[in-house]
């Protein structure tokens, strides 16, 4: 064990022990296994919230999961530890790239502008989307005029316009502007996670290997920008084959490299029938997968959840959405910084620090902590298939992240995580595609059963669909 280390019944009453019995209990976990949980070292990122709680409550939710697992077979369940400071270094990223760098993470024209009578925030990374936000303006791609053509905008006008045409852009709001919001008020009505039991079949139950807990489990991974992909590395790292699927075409330059650790990564066009077609026979092996596409994409695909449930009955199907699964804003675009915009994150931290523009997260945490509840929901998703053959299916969205962690903030004065070392880092050497890279030491710890990947991180495309 490592220094100050505390368990979670200990800190009853704390932001940490509130938000991982919420996240656990929304995976469907039993509460008597928060006993075997404990967190090391303190301090925490610099925010107006508990991000640091969230990211120790999260990843040691997922990693209670796996715990779970290995006892399945009747083996003592083995005690859970989460290094709060390693946590929250991982949500910002877990790469330390060897005389190389990744491009940037922002597009250009990519950020907060004031708008005629607030801010609002434009996510223009992708090619359309950057495109959609041009053609509303009307003006050229460089920072200058488009700060002048949001001047001149309303900013819920500009907002809804943008979305209109297909772009991504969000408005900031406060926290009560956005709980009397009819989404947000959809929002807080759902569940942290919707959990349903899906379809039956006489699935083949496969031994568990208490060192690498999800060997022989496939992982069917339709997912991008970040969420999911957190969700599926972690998966990985405890020995899943993970199969991601990519459009001709996609490329994440900036991520890739961080979260395609474990992976295998090919391409498949959904929109053609020869591509579905191998994308179903995939699925009917598949033992869980996971999807970020918006809630009627694959429907309108032909791949909607009455044909998932054909092709694989039992299956764990695990999917995210950014602004809910109700309301007027349930198939709207949306990514972590937009949401953060929206629900009042970062309005709060302008105001509470008194800073002149919006002050987000210091990471992506929406992102990052709904990652790690939906692999810790398809964790016990599979398990409750070995008990009963059924199917599950989960739902999560960055929006009801959002809202659990709004309701934990804090005073200020929290002390600030110590900085990294050279002792953070695995002394393994990463071969990925881009050059040499080291990783953060995992961030929790589950006894006998290390968290690891088999594969260095590749580009998508670099292998073929199909399962090995």
């Amino acid at each position: 064990m490592t220094k100050n280390e505390t368990g979670a019944v200990s800190q009853t009453g704390s932001p940490f022990a509130a938000m991982l019995g919420e996240i656990w209990g929304a995976a469907g976990g039993d509460a008597a296994a928060l006993d075997r949980v404990a967190m090391t070292d303190a301090g925490g990122l610099p925010s107006v919230f508990a991000v640091s709680d969230l990211a120790s409550a999260s990843v040691v939710a997922a990693g209670l999961a796996i715990s779970e697992l290995v006892a399945a077979d009747g083996a003592a369940k083995p005690r859970v530890v989460v290094d709060r400071r390693l946590a929250s270094f991982w949500f910002a990223s877990s790469l330390r790239p060897q005389g190389w760098s990744p491009p940037p993470p922002w597009d250009p024209i990519a950020g907060d502008y004031r708008a005629a009578d607030g801010w609002i925030r434009l996510h223009t990374n992708a090619p359309h989307h950057r495109e959609a936000a041009l053609a509303v303006l009307g003006c050229a791609g460089e920072k200058a005029s488009v700060a002048g053509a949001v001047a001149r905008f309303a900013a819920e006008v500009l907002e809804e316009a943008i979305v209109a045409k297909g772009g991504c852009a969000a408005k900031m709001r406060s926290l009560a502007e956005w709980a009397e919001h009819p989404q947000g008020r959809s929002v807080a009505a759902e569940p942290l996670l919707r959990l349903s039991a899906s379809g039956e079949a006489p699935s083949q139950r496969f031994a568990i290997d208490p060192a690498r807990p999800l060997a022989g489990v496939k992982v069917l991974d339709l997912t991008r920008i970040l969420a999911g992909p957190v969700a599926t590395r972690f998966l990985a790292g405890f020995g899943a084959e993970v199969l991601r699927i990519d459009p001709p075409g996609w490329e994440e330059p900036s991520l890739v490299a961080e979260v395609l650790l474990g992976k295998r990564a090919a391409r498949l066009d959904l929109k053609d029938a020869q591509g579905r077609a191998r994308f179903l026979e995939l699925l009917s092996e598949a033992d869980i997968l996971v999807h970020g596409y918006r809630s009627n994409a694959l429907e309108r695909l032909g791949l909607g959840a009455d044909v998932r449930r054909r092709q694989r009955p039992d299956l764990v199907d695990v999917s995210l959405d950014a602004y809910g699964w109700t309301g007027p804003w349930s198939r709207r675009r949306g990514f972590d910084s937009l949401v953060q915009m929206i629900t009042g994150i970062a309005d709060s931290g302008m105001r509470r620090l008194e800073r002149p523009q919006p002050t987000p997260l210091p990471v992506q945490a929406l992102d990052h902590a709904t990652g790690y509840m939906m692999a810790a929901a398809a964790v016990l998703g599979l398990m409750r298939r070995f008990e009963t053959r059924q199917g599950q299916e989960a739902r999560a969205s960055l929006a009801r992240t959002s809202l659990l962690l709004a309701q934990h903030a804090v005073s200020g004065t929290e002390a600030k995580l110590s900085p990294e070392s050279a002792a953070d880092l695995d002394e393994h050497v990463e071969a990925t595609a881009w050059g040499p890279a080291r990783r953060l030491l995992p961030p929790v710890t589950i006894e006998a059963a290390p968290m690891r990947w088999d594969r260095p991180a590749f580009p998508p495309g670099s292998d073929q669909p199909r399962w090995m």
